[in-house]
């Protein structure tokens, strides 16, 4: 019988059975995480970190995190674990053991600076900075999405060898085009306890494609939040709490 939690709807499949020999790693917000109004005012529910602590140790510990979040904000969300992740998108990678993998572009101060003072011109608009990247929401100044655009557009361009521009969730991002999810699987997948495994990529927006790109390319899955679990991140946590029984010696 299909577990009501996981039964298909119109264009999406089942998830897999999840396997000892899987190195999973997921997406954080519209993915374990509800999409909230602001990044701060996201909800960790009650039994995520226990669920994740129990997967990672069916796992022998091949499991990550790969977000756009930095790597404080992960370790904030998910305490007190200390997960292997990558923030930011993959521009830092922190590996099992602790040691940081971390590229040396980051968005130049003025183009910070700029989308900083749409916050005062553009009511609504949040500008959220980064060590790496910087992103503009506007999910709350829907009539200055334009504005926002134009703006963070403009200043893309200036340099548009070295940095690009994201379609995000009611925001826009602006990164190094050297930072990639694949790039966080791939300097995972060379550490243990992820080399060997199968790579199982879950997540949900533009950005986690070069993940499903990395992990597919080495044999892996990718797994569209979208597609399998019907946009709905209840749905992926409710498939994560089983990983630690199923697989469990």
């Amino acid at each position: 019988m299909v577990d009501a939690a996981f039964r298909p709807g119109r264009g999406t499949t089942m998830p897999p059975v999840p396997q000892r020999d899987w190195a999973l790693f997921l997406d954080l917000d519209g993915t374990l995480l509800d999409i909230a109004a602001t990044p701060a005012a996201v909800v960790v529910p009650r039994d995520l970190v226990g669920d994740l602590e129990a997967a990672a140790a069916a796992l022998d510990g091949a499991l990550a995190i790969i977000s756009g979040r930095d790597l404080r904000d992960i370790d904030q969300l998910l305490a007190p674990l200390h997960l292997p992740a990558a923030g930011e998108h993959g521009a830092i990678v922190r590996l099992p053991g602790g040691r940081r993998d971390e590229i040396a572009t980051k968005v130049p101060e003025d183009w910070i600076e700029t989308l900083l003072r749409l916050q005062e011109t553009c009511p609504g608009v949040l500008t959220e900075p980064k060590a790496h990247n910087i992103v503009a929401h506007f999910r709350n100044a829907a009539a200055h999405e334009a504005t926002v655009r134009r703006v963070a557009s403009e200043l893309a361009s200036r340099d548009p060898g070295n940095f690009e521009l994201l379609e995000a969730k009611m925001a826009v991002e602006i990164r190094p085009r050297a930072v990639t999810k694949a790039r966080a699987v791939d300097c995972l997948m060379k550490a243990e306890p992820f080399a060997g495994r199968v790579p199982v990529f879950v997540g949900d927006d533009a950005t986690d494609h070069d993940g499903f790109g990395a992990a597919t390319r080495r044999g892996g899955i990718a797994l569209d939040v979208a597609r399998v679990f019907a946009g709905r991140p209840g749905r992926v946590r409710a498939w994560l709490k089983r990983i630690a029984e199923v697989v469990a010696p």
